[in-house]
C-alpha cells in the first residue's frame, strides 16, 4: 500500500499542480466519528448477507488505471481483477480511512490511499480509465460536483462502476424516504440520504447507462429493505 501525499503525487500520478489537497474551504469537510464505526460494523454484516457477491460483480472484467472514490473501509479492495494496473482509493473520513490503509496493506496490489473528498478529486483531467462509485453518491454534499470530478478525471470513453442504493420506484416508499431527507436523516446518518435518485444524476452528469439492475437489499433487524442498483455506465469521447 502507498499512502499518497503531495509530493509523491506530482512523481507517481498525473497531478494537477494547480490543484492543491482538498482542504476545508475547497470541498467539504468530512467526520462522522459515530456514523463511520456503526458503517463500519454494517459493511461485514452486509457482506454475509450478499453484499460481497455484489462488490465482485461490480467490478468483474476492470483493467488499466483504476479511481474508487469514497473507498470507506476497503472492503472492494479484495476483489479487484488482476487487469487492473493503478488503483487509486480516495476516503475523506478519518476513521473509515484508517481502515482502508489496514485493508490496502493486506491486498496483493499496490492501492494508493489519498484523502480526498469526492466533490475536489485531486487529479489531472484524463487520468482514469475507470471509477468505481460504492455507496457513495447518497451522502455526497454536492452529488452534481461530485459527478462532474468523476467524468473530469475520466479518460474519453472511460467507464463508471456504480453500486447506489437509490430511491424506491413505488410512491409510497418513495414518499416515505423523501419525507425522512427533510425530517434530519442525513444528519444522523452520517450524511446517507434515502432519497436520491442517483442513476439520474449519472445520467445528468453526461454517462450512458449500459447496465444497471435493480435490488432490493437490507440488514436486518432494523434496516427497511433499499433499492440497490449496479451498473456501469460510460463517459461518451
Amino acid at each position: 500500500m502507498t499512502r499518497l501525499s503531495p509530493a509523491s503525487l506530482t512523481t507517481r500520478l498525473p497531478w494537477r499542480r494547480d490543484c492543491p489537497l482538498p482542504q476545508p474551504d475547497a470541498a467539504p469537510t468530512v467526520r462522522h466519528p459515530l456514523c463511520s464505526r456503526l458503517y463500519a460494523r454494517q459493511v461485514d454484516q452486509a457482506d454475509e448477507l450478499g453484499m460481497r457477491d455484489r462488490r465482485r460483480d461490480l467490478l468483474a472484467g476492470l483493467t488499466g488505471d483504476v479511481l474508487e472514490v469514497g473507498a470507506g473501509t476497503g472492503a472492494n479492495l479484495a476483489h479487484y481483477p488482476a487487469g487492473v494496473g493503478t488503483l487509486v482509493a480516495t476516503e475523506p473520513e478519518p476513521y473509515l480511512r484508517g481502515l482502508l490503509e489496514t485493508a490496502a496493506e493486506a491486498s496483493p496490489k499496490d492501492v494508493r490511499v489519498l484523502d480526498a473528498a469526492a466533490e475536489s478529486l485531486p487529479f489531472a483531467d484524463d487520468t482514469f480509465d475507470a471509477v468505481v462509485l460504492c455507496l457513495v453518491l447518497c451522502s455526497v454534499q454536492d452529488q452534481g460536483r461530485a459527478l462532474a470530478e468523476v467524468a473530469r478525471v475520466l479518460r474519453p470513453g472511460g467507464e463508471l462502476r456504480f453500486l447506489e442504493h437509490v430511491v424506491s420506484n413505488r410512491p409510497f416508499p418513495a414518499r416515505v424516504q423523501r419525507t425522512a431527507d427533510r425530517a434530519g436523516w442525513p444528519l444522523i446518518s452520517g450524511g446517507c440520504h434515502l432519497g436520491r435518485d442517483s442513476v439520474a444524476a449519472i445520467t445528468t452528469a453526461g454517462f450512458t447507462i449500459e447496465r444497471a439492475e435493480r435490488y432490493d437489499f437490507r440488514i436486518p433487524p432494523l434496516d427497511p429493505p433499499k433499492t440497490h442498483v449496479t451498473g456501469v455506465a460510460r463517459l461518451e469521447g
